[in-house]
């Protein structure tokens, strides 16, 4: 069964990545594309599925396609895990790129679209299977590649060049690292397995395991997007497709949190306690980062690329708290850590593909991503208002949605730190707790913004006024991943006992003592806490169902009336009596100034006979991207000096080349000699 669903998912993506290469043009090849992708990530979603609940093993080499190892792939636990996510927004991506791509249709190559993103979706599907390191990396490059090539697809824009060429050089650098961090841990051998790496690490010595946790860091932060390694991030998702955004937010970042978790605590076995020290540190400083500067975006789909950030910062925190907790042999809490690590990843996987597919919706209707052009779509767009707001009650981890659930555990996996046996160590974990309830309540106020200004109030343009629902095929892939935010945050009793017999094989990690009282309540190791999003989710309802019943039995006035809310007095209510998203967002900016440092630009047009007419006011306002301007630039500028002195070498002239080649070989005798 499980060689048949590995076989369907090649044979899937395969398929409509032909598909789309052969070029067929209008609906029937839109759809042929869709299918392959869809088929191959319901096989994978499946493959994922039933191997978490067999014990059976999955093993796979195809010895004639990759030199020295062939393609060799294995699948366990952790991987399976990884595969559901795949699966998941692969299946709601695949059918809403149907009814998304085809306004690129006769304006870009759907071609060259609909085949990268099949073989984004495999290489993304192979990425978790791979057990050696050389089928890592290729199958690594083959997945930074394709998601090059989807980031760059609107290539006649200089913002989409500018965000893809950071995004390859991003993902280049950390990829440097990755094959550093390998060939330390291989032994200069990257045709070695995984499991001559996992029995071999114990024998590497203390000073070479802290290089391999520091590259792999590097490595696959980047690629997770963690700060300040995110610089790609909110430049590349918003320029993309809107089903390719949701399945990089969704997906492709998760790779990061995938190989982090695979190396440290799968091939390294664990480390030190400044290893989950500097993740949790790392973690609790991107939540708080990516949160506030979300809240200074009117851009919507670059508003959500920072809280991936954001998102991913929580997962660090998770899996951070859970790797200082194995340091000091605490595993129960390390458990419940990486629980609540992992658990958030698919929950952000699922209500942040959610959101950035609804964003797509409101693009392909209003043509705009600025939100200051928008308002009114809840009347126009109801569908995607409603999956809109669903997926902004989830990422605020308002109950009984899936974000609530996840973020719960890791504030129950914090407040265990008081085991810690050092003080001074323990006390990092109130620090956390603090930062992430920041968090937690900074996005809230966020996606109140995001919805509130985005589809409350009246249209604020023209084509926010004439805006129309989005095809079917865009709802129902909306559709699915709000379902999925319903169900992940009502069954925390079904995903966590998953979780913890996935990570149960990791270095002795034991099985969570969540218990589980009538299948609805979920608690913490002794007692410590429990919850049931559940039992949450029912005292809602009925709250929801007599609230309005209670206010019709008390109201004095049961004659029903329809007017306007009120202006202020004016009759006519315009746009321009809104309020903003700059206006939203101005009393944090001024909270946060330190942070911030604002700058204003004001322009006034006088009209020319006199000065006390006003013929127009241009008001800009912005703040100062820190890493951009105290780290990255610099490090250009520095690159571009080399760059400027290196090209004095390459001078054309063919005498010049004639002393390289002599100062060369005379170096080269002279070692020889030497030696």
């Amino acid at each position: 069964m499980r060689h048949t669903l590995f076989l369907l998912m090649l044979c899937g993506y395969s398929f409509g990545a032909v598909m789309a290469l052969l070029g067929i043009r209008g609906a029937i090849g839109r759809a042929l594309v869709a299918l392959g992708a869809a088929t191959g990530a319901i096989a994978t979603l499946l493959l994922g599925g039933i191997f978490l609940t067999s014990s059976a093993s999955f093993e796979f080499t195809l010895a004639e396609i990759l030199p020295l190892t062939g393609v060799t792939l294995r699948l366990d636990g952790l991987g399976a895990f990884f595969l559901i996510v795949v699966g998941l927004i692969g299946i709601a991506t695949a059918i809403y790129g149907f009814g998304y791509s085809k306004a690129y249709e006769d304006r870009y190559s759907l071609r060259l679209t609909g085949t990268m993103f099949n073989v984004l979706l495999l290489s993304l599907s192979l990425q978790v299977m791979a057990d050696n390191a050389l089928t890592f990396l290729v199958v690594w490059e083959i997945m930074s590649l394709s998601a090059y090539w989807l980031v760059s697809v609107e290539h006649d824009k200089p913002t989409t060049v500018r965000a893809a060429s950071w995004y390859l050089a991003m993902t280049h650098a950390g990829f440097a690292a990755l094959v550093a961090m390998f060939l330390l841990l291989a032994g200069g051998e990257l045709t070695t397995s995984f499991t001559a790496m996992r029995s071999g690490s114990t024998a590497l010595s203390p000073s070479l395991r802290n290089a391999i946790f520091i590259l792999a860091l590097l490595g696959f932060g980047s690629k997770a997007g963690i700060i300040p390694l995110h610089v790609w991030l909110p430049m590349a998702h918003p320029v993309a497709p809107s089903h390719v955004s949701a399945m990089m937010s969704g997906v492709v970042i998760k790779m990061g949190i995938y190989g982090l978790v695979r190396v440290t605590l799968d091939l390294l076995g664990g480390g030190p306690v400044w290893w989950g020290a500097t993740v949790l540190a790392l973690g609790a400083i991107s939540a708080l980062l990516g949160v506030l500067y979300a809240l200074m975006e009117h851009d919507l789909k670059r508003l959500l690329a920072y809280h991936s950030v954001e998102n991913i910062g929580i997962i660090l925190i998770g899996v951070g708290a859970g790797m200082m907790f194995q340091s000091y042999g605490l595993m129960t809490l390390a458990a419940l850590g990486f629980i609540g690590g992992l658990y958030h990843t698919i929950n952000h996987a699922a209500f942040k593909g959610l959101l950035f597919l609804g964003a797509g919706s409101v693009l392909h209707a209003t043509r705009t991503r600025n939100m200051e052009e928008m308002g009114g779509l809840i009347k126009r767009m109801p569908w995607t208002a409603a999956f809109f707001l669903t997926g902004a009650a989830a990422i605020s981890a308002l109950p009984p949605l899936n974000g609530f659930a996840s973020e719960w555990i890791v504030f129950q996996s914090l407040l265990g730190g008081f085991n810690i046996p050092r003080p001074e160590v323990a006390m990092v974990m109130p620090l956390a707790v603090g930062m992430l309830a920041l968090t937690s309540g900074l996005a809230v106020a966020c996606f109140v913004k995001a919805f509130g200004i985005t589809f409350l109030a009246i249209p604020r343009s023209h084509e926010a006024e004439h805006a129309h629902e989005s095809p079917l095929s865009m709802r129902v892939g909306m559709g699915i991943l709000a379902l999925a935010c319903v169900v992940l945050g009502l069954a925390p009793f079904v995903v966590v006992p998953q979780l913890s017999a996935i990570l149960a094989g990791f270095d002795s990690l034991p099985d969570t003592q969540a218990a589980f009282t009538l299948g609805l309540t979920l608690q913490t190791p002794e007692n410590f806490g429990q919850m049931s999003p559940t039992l949450a989710a029912l005292g809602i309802l009925i709250l929801l169902g007599f609230t309005p019943l209670l206010l019709w039995l008390l109201r004095s006035n049961w004659k029903l009336r329809v007017s306007d809310s009120w202006g202020c007095g004016r009759i006519g209510q315009t746009p321009r009596m809104e309020y903003t998203a700059t206006a939203f967002a101005e009393p944090l900016r001024r909270v946060f100034a330190e942070l911030y440092r604002p700058s204003k630009e004001l322009t006034i047009d006088f009209h020319p006979e006199s000065k006390y007419f006003v013929q127009s006011i241009e008001y800009k306002s912005g703040i100062t991207p820190w890493f951009e301007k105290v780290l990255y630039e610099p490090f250009l500028a520095f690159l571009r000096l080399l760059a400027r002195q290196a090209r004095r070498v390459q001078s054309g002239s063919v005498h010049l080349y004639l002393v390289y080649v002599m100062a060369m070989l005379m170096i080269l005798l002279l070692a020889a000699r030497l030696m």
